[in-house]
């Protein structure tokens, strides 16, 4: 008879292919059996009423990232991943960004530097590319995307970071040659630059004039830009942060002919909406994200796209800045313009739970689907996968075991972040997880965190096969 580390007995297993009843294995933090009576183990979990599904994969988060305009990001690696295990994630992708002038080597190495010895789950890194010179092009990408960075992103608005269409075609170009993913932030610079200027000029500047300004039409414009583009070098794509059915529509366009371009969306398109951004005084910054959330038709849309494969990814875009702060939402004051207040919301810990209840539990999508979505797709396109975003023989034994029926009221007071808010306080939510396991080694449990401080291991992605162009021929 076999001995394990560990055995999860009696749990209903979810992947985004099937349902069935079997114990797992465990053993040096892989899976290495499943089925059933297959041994002893040093630890047994009786998962008996619960459901065991893979580990999230939160594949858009920002931790501990340097920016331009003197606003800091409140959780770094230690705090964000802890918030992670609690909420049910085992692996975050965040950005090693590049500031305009620098090398790319150096905001990796930096990055590296800020993520030594603090993470409680694994981790990889996304690069942010601001300024693709000869250099960055011909040498620094290449040889990146060779060492395990294989995705990085790029943006058509924020003007410390945008580059123009010429300079997108160059980036798209070195990623159709290298086997790189490109995610893209798309949204039209210069419409949101006009109608802020008209905004201000009439002196409309709350926050609430931030969700005007942004407007889904300068989403759906830049969406359909950003395809077209690749479409012309002939490269997947990957399309960040969709908050409605105008960029909706020009993805499954897309799709319908054929092209490889895929979707994201986030928690904030699905339970928030504009009018979030209407409070009295200032409160209305804790709400200010790009692109920002819609209307009730918008959730809807972006519902319907979850269920029918339009997405292929669901992601927090955790980007945390504390509401009471001058270094945070505060950096210009309690009176600053939309345009100057620091641009993200929090939601590591909270993304699974809100997809989980208001998504499964209300049979909006499966739980299949749930599982990859938030998990197997995730890894699969982002080079991680099948170590990262299943539960299979040979696979990192990273699981979160699920209690469907327990109810919970998200309060910020109970959340793992270093933010003082939550833009989800009070919602009240079916399911949660109630243990999660990152290679074997449980890190979070009821709740709260379990794990410890530089336990997480860096992760090299592989060239991933959703990258690889169709293949149609060009003749440059």
């Amino acid at each position: 008879m076999q001995h394990f580390d560990t055995l999860i007995k009696n749990g209903l297993i979810i992947t985004a292919a099937d349902r069935y009843m079997a114990d797992i294995a465990i053993r040096d933090g892989r899976i290495v059996a499943m089925g059933q009576a297959l041994g002893e183990a040093n630890e047994v979990i009786d998962a008996d009423g619960l459901w065991v599904m893979p580990g999230g994969v939160d594949a858009h988060c920002h931790l501990d990232q340097p920016l331009n305009d003197g606003a800091v990001m409140a959780d770094d690696f230690f705090t964000g991943t802890r918030s992670a295990a609690c909420g049910g994630t085992t692996t975050v992708i965040p950005f090693a960004a590049q500031q305009k002038g620098q090398s790319l080597y150096a905001a990796v190495e930096d990055y590296h530097r800020r993520s030594e010895g603090k993470a409680m789950v694994d981790y990889a890194f996304h690069m942010i590319v601001t300024d693709p010179t000869e250099v960055v092009l011909k040498e620094e990408l290449p040889a990146l995307i060779e060492k395990g960075y294989s995705s990085f992103k790029i943006y058509l608005t924020y003007d410390d970071l945008k580059l123009n269409d010429r300079e997108v075609l160059e980036v798209l170009a070195m990623a159709r040659r290298e086997g790189g993913m490109v995610m893209i932030h798309a949204e039209n610079a210069d419409c949101i630059a006009y109608i802020t200027e008209l905004l201000e000029s009439q002196g409309q500047t709350k926050p609430y004039y931030h969700g005007v300004a942004h407007s889904a039409i300068a989403e759906r414009e830049a969406t359909h830009r950003a395809i077209s583009l690749a479409e012309l070098i002939d490269v997947p794509l990957l399309i960040v942060h969709v908050s409605g059915p105008d960029a909706i529509e020009q993805i499954r366009w897309a799709q319908n002919r054929g092209l490889r371009v895929y979707g994201e969306t986030c928690p904030q398109y699905l339970v928030l909406t504009l009018d979030d951004l209407d409070q009295a005084g200032f409160e209305g910054a804790k709400y200010v994200c790009s692109p920002p959330p819609r209307d009730a038709a918008a959730q809807e849309a972006v519902w319907q796209a979850l269920e029918s494969g339009v997405f292929q990814v669901f992601s927090s875009d955790h980007a945390p800045f504390r509401y009471d702060d001058a270094k945070g939402k505060k950096l210009h004051g309690e009176c600053a313009d939309f345009q100057h207040i620091p641009n993200g919301i929090p939601g590591l810990e909270t993304r699974l739970s809100i997809l989980f209840s208001e998504g499964v539990i209300k049979q909006r999508i499966d739980a299949t689907r749930f599982v990859a979505l938030t998990a197997t797709q995730p890894a699969k396109i982002y080079g991680l996968y099948p170590r990262k975003g299943t539960i299979a023989i040979g696979s990192d034994a990273d699981l979160t075991l699920w209690d469907p029926n327990a109810r919970t009221t998200i309060r910020n007071s109970e959340l793992h972040h270093a933010v003082d808010y939550t833009p989800y306080e009070g919602l009240e939510l079916t399911g949660k997880p109630v243990l999660t396991m990152c290679r074997g080694q449980v890190v979070s449990r009821n709740g709260q965190p379990a794990g410890e401080a530089g336990y997480g291991l860096f992760l090299k992605c592989d060239k991933p096969q959703p990258a690889r162009p169709r293949g149609a021929a060009k003749g440059f």
